[in-house]
């Protein structure tokens, strides 16, 4: 199926860490036709290191700056399907780009689903840096406490990962874009 929008633009997909980005965004693209960008695996081939060397080396406001200038290439592209790093909401910048060049999905899920997904992920450590100093369930409560606002005002419509096949979503997601 090409998915064929009246004015051209991106579908970006926007939640927190492990909600299912990545995957939903590799077979939606395929659903859709259109090529698949992931911002976190951009940033990480350009700068040459992985996201927690650049944490540790140089800070998350540095990480942040190299973040906004990905999606800021992300929307000059067309007909993409952009799985983004799980604090891209925090930079306004970024949303307001992401809205101004297409529609964002964000994939929910609970904080037991979370916990779950990044235990069994084995990148998790170097693709995904501790947020805090907390244990890995308070950390994901009170972020997605804290960012649920922030999604809540960047999305045209969400969607719910827990217990749901990456098809099923994908198909949820191209009936939403059409309707």
């Amino acid at each position: 199926m090409n998915f064929e929008p009246a004015n051209p633009y991106n579908v970006f997909l926007i939640g927190y860490r492990c909600t299912g980005k990545s995957s939903v965004g590799k077979l939606l693209s395929g659903k859709l036709g259109w090529p698949f960008i992931d911002t976190d695996a951009l940033l990480v081939s350009e700068s040459g290191i992985s996201i927690k060397e650049i944490v540790e080396t140089h800070g998350w406001d540095i990480f942040r700056e190299m973040e906004h200038a990905i999606v800021n290439q992300a929307c000059i592209l067309d007909r993409r399907v952009v799985a983004t790093g799980g604090g891209v909401v925090l930079n306004q910048a970024n949303v307001n780009l992401m809205k101004q060049n297409g529609r964002i999905v964000w994939l929910k899920a609970l904080p037991e689903t979370i916990k779950s997904r990044m235990m069994s992920d084995q990148d998790t450590e170097v693709f995904r840096p501790s947020l805090t100093s907390k244990d890995s369930f308070c950390e994901i409560e009170e972020t997605m406490i804290e960012r649920d606002p922030l999604y809540r005002q960047a999305m045209d419509f969400y969607v719910e990962t827990d217990d749901r096949r990456i098809n099923e979503i994908c198909d949820e997601i191209v009936q939403q874009l059409i309707n």
